[in-house]
Formats: C-alpha cells, structure tokens, sequence
C-alpha cells in the first residue's frame, strides 16, 4: 500500500486533546446507551399525550436545559408537532399568558428542582395543561408533579469535575429527538409535509418545485413538425438555446425529439443532411414529464435513462414544454 493511499485509516491522535475528547465521546455515548432502558410506560405515555394534544407543546427549561428545549420545540415544530419555547423567567412576568389548557407542557430540569419552573408548577395545575417532566431524579419536585416524567439520568457527566452539564443535556436531547420522530411516524408525517416547514431551504426547493415551476414554455418551447428539414430544425434548436427540439406529427403530438447528441449521432448518416427531414434523425418516443411533475421526479427520470433533457406533455401528448439539467441546476435541484 503506497503512501499516497488516502483509503487508509487515520491513525488515532494520542495528545492530551485527543485523549480529552474520545473520553468525552466515550461517556455521551454511554448516556445515550442508558436512554435505551427509559422507552417504557412513561415513554408511551409521553406519546400518547402529545398525540392527542389539539393546541400546541410548550417547552420549558432554564440555562443549558433552555438551549435544549428550544431544540427540541423546533425538532417537534418543523416534523409536524407544533411547538414553541417559552422561558420560565418570563412566564412568571407575562408570559405564562402563552400557555392554554390545551396544550402540553414539557418540563426539562436535570435536578428536578429548578425553581423558576416550581414556580409555574401551580399555575400549570390550575391551568389543567398536560405536564411532562424530563429530568434525571425521579424523586424530585417537578418529576412527583408531572403527569409523566421522562427519566434521562446519567451516570456521569462528561465534564471530569462532573459538574457542567454535557452528558446530561445530551440524553435530553436525544430524549426530545426520540419523542419528535415518534410522533412524526405515528402521524403519517411525509418527506412532503417536512418540506411545507423548510419552503426556504433546498429540500423545500427539491421537494416543492414542480416541472411546471421552471420549465420553458409558449414561445421559448423549442418544437418543429415531423417534416421540417434537418436545417430548419437546427435553427430552431439554436434560437431556443435548449440544445435539443420537439418534434411534433400534424395532430401536435410528441413523436421525437432531437438533441446536440443526436446531432453528433448525425454527422454519420450516410444521406445528405441538408435534404433530410428531421424525422430521419430524431430519437423516437422519447421520455415525457408532466407539467405537475415535482421537479425532482424529472431529475430521476433523466438520470435512470441517462438524458440532460425532457419534453413536457400534456394529457393529449402534446408538448407544453421543456425543460434541462441546466434549469434544475439553477432552480437548486440538483
């Protein structure tokens, strides 16, 4: 094996860093292990709450348990469980206003004992509002007071003074993730209903745009009758700048196509170009896409039969338009 043979494993660094971060991995990997044995009743329960949640989730936490919940409120509100965050600070000043009784409230303090949300804990109960409790004591104030509590308990923290929250938040988090996937399972919820949550970034954009979106249509649709002589249709293909042309019968249905690889495919026709029809050279039945086609459906399409181009069609078979790997590429398709 040479020295250049980049299919060679890394070699693992042995410096007090390296030392320092896979004893971290080591220990977060271990807490997340423990989660395994919390999926029980409580768990299911969980589930079943939210599920039957008609409003929305309320996530609660302070300091790092903060961070987390607002993770988690956005895992749940972008895999269709809507959710939001609210600070326990401001709920004591205002904003427990946000809460109803119909939602569900998820709790996430690793002591059980954080105070700002004890100090809702009434107020919740009044309110009649689900309460879910994710911390690491069972016998804690905000556990005893849930309706279920999520136990999330570490055995060490990965911190070597076991004092910062780092193994702990992570078996919370991977708590909330389980909890969100769950529920996006039991719901039906599709790659679809994700992209409607994310219309801003390129799934959203694989996802939602349909062949319609972006395909050259009206003038710019390049099309020649079966009879056009090989030239015209050149000129066509050129005016166009699709590289390729529609080739319709007198019905205007698609009979062909042709396209700058059958040009190449042309230059050994044994007759002479200029007299020919472009019927003579085209690729018959060529691949169609539909106009409510979603634009990554037409990228499969071109890359299992291995073409940079397709003709869109209408329910007669008559071409609408067109449309290349170049207008995927620049609608972020590809």
């Amino acid at each position: 094996m040479s020295h250049n043979d980049t299919t060679r494993p890394s070699q693992t660094l042995a410096t007090p860093f390296a030392e320092s971060a896979l004893r971290t991995i080591g220990l977060e990997q271990a807490a997340i292990a423990e989660l395994a044995t919390r999926i029980d009743a409580a768990f299911e329960q969980a589930c079943q709450l939210l599920m039957d949640c008609s409003a929305r989730v309320v996530l609660l936490g302070m300091g790092k348990s903060g961070h987390i919940a607002n993770k988690i409120a956005a895992t749940l509100a972008s895999t269709g469980t809507p959710a939001f965050f609210v600070h326990p600070g401001e709920a004591s000043h205002g904003d427990m206003g946000m809460i109803t009784a119909k939602d569900v409230v998820i709790a996430l303090s690793y002591s059980g004992t954080t105070s700002e949300i004890i100090t809702l804990l009434p107020m919740l109960k009044r309110l009649g509002a689900p309460l879910i409790a994710m911390t690491g004591v069972a016998s804690s104030t905000i556990a005893q007071a849930a309706d279920v509590h999520l136990n999330v308990q570490v055995s060490t923290e990965a911190c070597p003074l076991n004092l910062a929250p780092t193994s702990s938040t992570t078996a919370s988090l991977v708590m909330g993730d389980a909890l969100a996937i769950a529920l996006l399972e039991a719901k039906g919820f599709s790659a679809h209903d994700f992209a409607f949550s994310h219309p801003g970034g390129a799934l959203g954009r694989k996802l939602l745009l349909k062949v319609s979106d972006i395909m050259h249509a009206g003038k710019a649709l390049p099309m020649v009758s079966q009879d056009t002589r090989f030239a015209d249709a050149l000129m066509e293909m050129t005016q166009k700048g699709m590289g390729m042309t529609a080739v319709v019968n007198t019905q205007g249905e698609l009979t062909g196509i042709y396209t700058d690889g059958d040009l190449r495919r042309s230059l050994d026709h044994s007759n002479d170009l200029r007299e020919c029809q472009i019927s003579e050279l085209m690729t018959r039945d060529p691949v169609q896409a539909q106009a409510d086609m979603l634009a990554a459906q037409a990228l499969q399409l071109m890359e299992q039969h291995k073409i940079n181009a397709l003709i869109v069609c209408d329910k007669n078979h008559q071409p609408v338009g067109a449309i290349n790997m170049h207008d995927l590429l620049n609608a972020g398709v590809i």
